[in-house]
Parts: C-alpha cells; sequence; structure tokens
C-alpha cells in the first residue's frame, strides 16, 4: 500500500480524504506539478518550482509547504525508482459552498503522491503515438497548470475511440499543444517548431529543456504556431512532458508523418534530456 501525503501528514492511501467542499472539488480552484522520478530521485525540480508559484499567483493559492522535502520522503517510504511524484494544492476546505473567496483566508488543501511508471523503456519510445486532431475548446488561461482537465480527460477519450493515442489541439487553424503536453515538428527545412509559450498553451517544464537541449544540437528553432498542413507535411513531429519525457509522433489523423516511424531528430533530443534527467 503506498504512503501519501496529505496536509502535513504522511498516511496510507485508503486513509487519505478530501471535504466535498474543498474549492479544489467544487470550483476547480487547483494546481499541480507533475515531476519525474529517475534513479528514485525527482528530477527538473527548479523548473517545477518556478512554475507552481506562477500557478499558484494565479489561482489565488496561497502556501509555503517544503516540496522538496515531502517529495524526497515519498519516494523513499514508497521505495520509487522510476515513475511520476505528483503533487496538489486547492483552495481549500470552505464551510460551505460560495465562489468569493473566503475571507479571512483558508489554509489550502495540500497533498502528493508517486507512481510507478517505466519512462525510460516506453514502448511509444520505441514505436512513435499516433494522434487525431480536435478543436481546441478549452478555457483560454492555460498557463497555469490547474486541475481543470476535463475537456483533457474528454478529448484523451475521443483519441481512443479513434484507434489514436492522443489528441492535439486546434485554435484557429492552428496547433496549440497536446492534450497534456507540449507539441512540435520539424518542419519540412529541418526546424524545430513550437507554439510560443503564452497564454495559449502551459510553459512545459520539460519543453524548457527540449528547446536547450535543441539549440544545443544546433537545430533552428521557432516558437511560433503551426498549421496542420504544417504538421502533415512535416519530417517528425513529438511531444515533451514530465510524465512522458520526449516521445515522437508517427501518425496524424491516419497519415504518417515523415516515414511513419520515430525520426532521428525526435530520437537524439529524448536521450539528451534521459542523460540531462539522470544529472540534475
Amino acid at each position: 500500500m503506498r504512503t501519501v501525503y496529505l496536509n502535513g501528514q504522511f498516511i496510507p492511501e485508503t486513509e487519505a480524504k478530501v471535504s466535498i467542499f474543498d474549492r479544489g472539488l467544487n470550483f476547480g480552484q487547483g494546481v499541480y506539478e507533475v515531476s519525474p522520478v529517475i534513479d528514485g530521485k525527482f528530477r527538473n525540480w527548479p523548473h517545477h518550482a518556478a512554475r507552481l508559484e506562477r500557478s499558484k499567483a494565479l489561482a489565488r493559492i496561497a502556501d509555503d509547504t517544503d516540496w522538496p522535502a515531502v517529495l524526497t520522503e515519498l519516494i523513499a517510504r514508497n521505495g520509487l525508482n522510476e515513475g511520476r511524484a505528483c503533487l496538489q494544492l486547492t483552495g481549500g476546505e470552505a464551510t460551505d459552498r460560495a465562489f468569493p473567496l473566503p475571507d479571512p483566508a483558508i489554509p489550502a488543501t495540500r497533498f502528493a503522491f508517486t507512481q510507478a511508471d517505466d519512462l525510460l523503456v516506453n514502448p511509444w519510445g520505441k514505436n512513435g503515438l499516433r494522434i487525431v486532431l480536435r478543436p481546441d475548446l478549452r478555457w483560454q488561461l492555460r498557463s497555469a497548470k490547474t486541475t481543470q482537465l476535463l475537456y483533457a480527460v474528454m478529448m484523451k477519450a475521443e483519441a481512443r475511440e479513434a484507434g489514436a493515442d492522443d489528441a492535439w489541439l486546434v485554435e484557429d487553424g492552428l496547433v496549440t499543444e497536446a492534450t497534456s503536453s507540449n507539441a512540435y515538428i520539424i518542419d519540412a527545412r529541418g526546424v524545430l517548431v513550437s507554439h510560443p509559450v503564452d497564454t495559449g498553451v502551459l510553459p512545459g517544464v520539460t519543453r524548457i529543456c527540449v528547446m536547450e537541449i535543441a539549440r544545443g544540437m544546433g537545430l533552428p528553432v521557432e516558437e511560433r504556431p503551426f498549421t496542420p498542413d504544417e504538421l502533415f507535411a512535416a519530417r517528425e513531429a513529438f511531444i515533451s512532458g514530465a510524465g512522458t519525457l520526449v516521445l515522437p509522433v508517427t501518425a496524424v489523423d491516419g497519415k504518417p508523418i515523415g516515414n511513419g516511424g520515430p525520426g532521428t531528430i525526435t530520437s537524439e533530443l529524448r536521450q539528451r534530456y534521459i542523460a540531462l534527467l539522470k544529472t540534475s
């Protein structure tokens, strides 16, 4: 049985309970982070910590938890070698359901848990992902990593029903991102193209490193939206995320991308990112 963290205590997962009046449950006033765990250590924390602070400010959630200490303890208690460490904060447990922020403020609800998974040996890393394109109908404040994930859940389900692994979202004729990761192409010129970090997409922690690695490889980079037509004409396509690392995309709406297999640049980016994680 896993040990989880809830409001300052490490307890068995079966004992963890949150009030039905919690503002995260009632209003989606919650933010979260997921850090990859490799060799028993959570990785890339400075970037995750910075994004968490931005998300908390946008969602108006106050918290001063020492998350590195909490995650270190959770990983040790659960004997986790590889997988994910997840933390979440909500607006706290109110006495009733009311839209205005409580005055005086109430303590945030804080919890964290670990999940075992194979990140380094991933079948999609070898075979590539198949995706479908769907309209981006999510809310517009995407730069905060909030728990407003209903549309992502729905689109993942639609992708699976269509025989694909995930969906990339399209708004005003431009690809924004995947349901829970950032989206990239290597276009016909050999340029890495990815949507700029603004309110239209989540500022991915893994994306920061991918861009740095790409530039270090001498790869031309353009931070701009791209169209579905550019995607279909691309040499390669891939995603990045804390829970997936870097994975190739090999087919979109049933059409192959490039030669229909994982691209060489994507594979190099994945290997370099894994190497970076092991030393971060």
